[in-house]
């Protein structure tokens, strides 16, 4: 039975509110089906979904019709016949038995019977989208009353299918948005890692965090080219113990990958990887992303994802071209990283020879010829039958000998002084600098201002105070060889958390752009590089100021003497 025109206006508003507020499609179609049946009468609803050209029907949708009745009709009408007739012409159509209808075609077999007919378009933004269809009135054929009901309902549901689409769409944009948004934090991160911390497993370690997270896998594993092999070096997610692990790049998909240069989406990894991902420390991994990570026209490793999301869905093309793009980035980094870890590697290789250089030429100049010196006093010695001067000679020998164990003693504390161990860096560098008066007659004046630990018992990191020693010691030997200076200035001082050290001279000075051979700066920035601090050198008719400032790291080491850290004020080395 219809309703009432109040009861019938109210019901319609009803529908119109509750639709237009619904933002999910399939939620709003089913409403629109389901309203529609409940204020005509009808037994059965259905909207038919236009294509793309608006030529048929792409998408079917059904109430009133069971499961086994839509099974036993089989493929969902397209758009022919009567249904064919409101594409063509999309305004409403109202008819008492369509099978009178001239376009019918008549019912599949396990169709139901319809009689009674009712379609009306419904035009999203004036364009076709689709079309709402009735049937089987109860009680008879439909009605004016019927039709205006199911065209007001077309108008709302295109006003919500409008609202939906929108709303999916900026959804998905924005979805877009924020997957662009992490891709960019992800290359900046790995930027600013290359920037701040270039040690090539802190790098590969940030690069495995953000890549997994990135397009949401449950595990990532980084593989470096090694020769002929692809090896794990760092993961994330749910990883256990394949550091070191190995894969030969002729006989694997990861190795094909690398090769090729072209990323591969595995649906089933078992079948696919050829290798079980127990290999890769994943358990249990049912899906994979492989991506070549592409550095100047050559790949450098892979990034191997497995199973997105906790149910291990397949990943997609977008999640592909999302970690092809960061991949290029960590690529650069990783490469960047193995570039300073080769210069490293040779500096400090270059340093050590210039090292050893140093100490042969001192062993050399002084030892070796105090030594050949004494054999042949000795020796001259021995040929003449004379006890007066043998002993005078061996009298001379020991005061040679004593004096050769002062300069290996002196070489020796150069090499690794006992007092940095011992007494610590105010000590050490204080033995430094008299040694340096006593030898050159060098004046020093020295303020060493170190912060007094709470119980006497912690230090300065030890390699921080081995790289501050050198640094004084290195720049004290430019000053007695290259400076001419008469005076020199050394000051270590705690500030805002920084050590800072200062060594000036009041010598002839030099160019530090054009200079540098003899006189150790390339070591020197090295060093201090690598305790991750910054140097700088200013030199004129003045004389030179050396300055350095590193980040303050201390250790507890209960050594004796630890104490001597407390503040030292400046005096005269004399």
């Amino acid at each position: 039975m219809a309703p009432t025109d109040d009861l019938w206006l109210r019901r319609l508003l009803d529908v119109g509110r509750a639709l237009v507020t619904e933002l999910d499609l399939d939620t709003v179609l089913e409403r629109v089906l389901e309203t529609a049946r409940e204020l005509t009468g009808a037994r059965y609803a259905a909207l038919g979904v236009l294509n793309d050209r608006r030529t048929e029907l792409a998408q079917f949708l059904t109430s009133g019709i069971g499961a086994e009745t839509r099974r036993a009709i089989g493929d969902l009408p397209r758009g022919r016949g009567v249904l064919g007739v409101l594409i063509e012409h999309p305004e409403p159509l109202r008819l008492p038995d369509v099978g009178l209808h001239p376009r019918s075609y008549g019912f599949p077999v396990g169709h139901p019977p319809m009689s009674s007919f009712l379609g009306v378009p419904v035009l999203v933004r004036g364009e076709a989208w689709g079309n709402l269809y009735l049937a089987e009135k109860q009680g008879g054929a439909f009605t004016e009353q019927d039709e205006q009901t199911a065209v007001i309902l077309a108008d709302w549901a295109a006003v919500a299918i409008n609202n939906a689409r929108l709303f999916e769409t900026s959804e998905l944009r924005r979805r877009e948005l924020e997957k662009a948004v992490r891709g960019l934090e992800a290359t900046r991160d790995v930027a600013v890692a290359i920037g701040g911390e270039i040690a090539l497993e802190h790098v590969l370690e940030l690069i495995a965090k953000r890549g997994r997270a990135l397009i949401g896998a449950r595990s990532l594993v980084i593989m470096l080219r090694e020769r002929e092999d692809l090896v794990v070096h760092a993961s994330a997610g749910h990883v256990r113990g394949s550091h070191g692990a190995r894969l030969p790049i002729s006989d694997s998909i990861s190795g094909q990958v690398l090769e090729r240069g072209r990323a591969e989406r595995v649906v089933d990894v078992g079948a696919r990887l050829g290798i079980a991902p127990e290999e890769f420390g994943v358990r249990d991994a049912q899906t994979a992303l492989l991506v070549p990570m592409l550095y100047r026209g050559g790949a450098v490793g892979v990034l191997a994802a497995f199973d997105r999301g906790e149910d291990a869905d397949t990943f997609s093309e977008d999640d592909e071209q999302t970690l092809r793009t960061f991949a290029a980035s960590a690529a650069t980094a990783v490469a960047l990283a193995q570039s300073v870890m080769a210069d490293r590697l040779r500096s400090a290789q270059a340093a050590a020879d210039a090292e050893r250089g140093h100490w042969a030429r001192e062993l050399h100049d002084e030892t070796l010829q105090g030594l050949g010196g004494l054999r042949l006093l000795l020796s001259a010695a021995l040929r003449r039958d004379d006890p007066e001067l043998a002993q005078e000679a061996m009298r001379e020998a020991v005061q040679r000998i004593e004096q050769e164990i002062e300069n290996l003693r002196a070489i020796i504390t150069d090499l690794r002084p006992a007092a940095l161990d011992e007494l610590g860096l105010a000590a050490a560098i204080e033995s430094l600098l008299d040694r340096h008066h006593e030898r050159s007659g060098l004046e020093v004046e020295h303020e060493i201002s170190l912060a007094r630990a709470t119980g006497g018992v912690e230090r300065l990191d030890e390699e921080l105070e081995t790289a501050v020693y050198r640094l004084v010691q290195e720049a004290l030997t430019n000053v007695v060889k290259h400076a001419r200076a008469s005076l020199a200035r050394v000051a270590v001082r705690e500030s805002d958390g920084e050590l800072l050290i200062e060594v000036k001279d009041d010598g002839a000075g030099f160019d530090p752009l054009t200079v540098d051979k003899g006189f150790g700066l390339a070591g020197m920035k090295e060093r201090v590089g690598l305790a991750g601090g910054t140097l700088s050198v200013a030199s004129g008719e003045g004389g030179t100021l050396l300055t350095a400032r590193l980040p303050i790291r201390r250790g507890a080491r209960g050594e004796p003497g630890a104490s001597a850290q407390a503040p030292i004020s400046p005096r005269r080395s004399a």
